[in-house]
C-alpha cells in the first residue's frame, strides 16, 4: 500500500484541469458580493487621493526591492498609507460596469479583503481597520495599538511589533468559489501573492521597508480581525515601516 501523500498533493491532484475530465463547475447564478462593507464601523478615515504621477522608475524599484525586517519608531504618513493601499487593492479605472483594480485577480473576483493594523501613522489613530475599496477609505473596527498581539500571532516576529502598519489579507472563499469550486483556493493564494508583491514594490517606491509574512497562527490572527476562519480567513500579511538604513 502506498503511503498517503498528504493533503497538499491530494488537493493539487484533485483540482487539476484535465482536458477530457473537467470538474463540474458551480452555478454562476450565485452572487457573492465583490466588496465587503461593515455596516457600523466605529469611524471612517478618509484617505488622501493617491498620486499616479512621478515616482521612481519601475526597473529601479524592482532592482531595489528587498525584504526589510527592521523598522525605526518613526511613523509613516497618511499619504504613504493611502498610496500603499491604492497600489495594492485600489481602483485604477472604471469603464461602464467594470471596475479595474491595481493587482490582478482570477476572474476579476478579488477574494482577498485588506485589513490594516495601524500602530504609527500620522493623523490616523492606532487600531484595526478594513480598507473600503470603492470609497478609498478606512473603516475603524477596533481602537488601540495591537502591535504586540499581531506579533505574537505571527509567531513572535519582531517586524510585526515594530512596524508602522501590518497589512493582512483575508480571503472570502465563497466569492471565488462561486465560479471555480474547489480550485478556487489555488487562485486565492495566487491572488494573495500578487497583493504581497504590490505591497513590496509600492513600499520600496515610497522609501519604506516591508516584509511579507506567511508564518502565523491562523486562528489567532482571524480572532484578532474578527474573521470566522472558514468563510473568510487570513492567508497573508505584510509588515511595513520606516526602515533602518542598510538593514534587511
Amino acid at each position: 500500500m502506498p503511503s498517503d501523500p498528504g493533503i497538499g498533493p491530494r488537493y493539487q491532484d484533485s483540482t487539476k484541469y484535465r482536458r477530457h475530465a473537467m470538474p463540474g463547475m458551480p452555478s454562476v447564478s450565485v452572487q457573492v458580493p465583490l466588496y465587503k462593507r461593515y455596516e457600523r464601523p466605529l469611524a471612517h478615515i478618509e484617505l488622501p487621493a493617491a498620486d499616479t504621477e512621478g515616482g521612481p522608475g519601475l526597473w529601479a524599484t524592482v532592482a531595489r526591492r528587498r525584504s526589510r525586517r527592521r523598522f525605526t519608531d518613526q511613523p509613516i504618513s497618511l499619504q504613504q498609507l493611502s498610496q500603499l493601499l491604492w497600489a495594492v487593492a485600489g481602483v485604477t479605472a472604471e469603464q461602464s460596469d467594470r471596475v479595474y483594480r491595481a493587482a490582478a485577480s482570477a476572474g476579476a473576483l478579488y477574494p482577498n479583503e485588506s485589513y490594516v493594523l495601524v500602530s504609527q501613522v500620522s493623523d490616523c489613530p492606532s487600531g484595526i481597520y478594513h480598507y473600503e475599496v470603492r470609497e478609498h477609505r478606512l473603516a475603524l473596527l477596533a481602537e488601540g495599538d495591537y502591535s504586540l498581539e499581531i506579533s505574537e500571532a505571527c509567531m513572535d516576529q519582531a517586524s510585526c511589533a515594530s512596524a508602522a502598519v501590518v497589512l493582512a489579507f483575508g480571503a472570502v472563499a465563497p466569492r471565488c468559489g462561486q465560479k471555480y469550486g474547489d480550485r478556487a483556493y489555488r487562485y486565492i493564494y495566487l491572488d494573495a501573492g500578487h497583493l504581497g508583491a504590490h505591497v513590496q514594490l509600492a513600499a520600496e517606491a515610497l522609501d519604506l521597508g516591508s516584509v511579507n509574512i506567511g508564518a502565523f497562527f491562523d486562528d489567532e490572527v482571524n480572532h484578532l480581525l474578527g474573521l470566522d476562519g472558514i468563510n473568510e480567513t487570513v492567508v497573508y500579511l505584510t509588515a511595513v515601516g520606516q526602515p533602518h538604513l542598510h538593514s534587511a
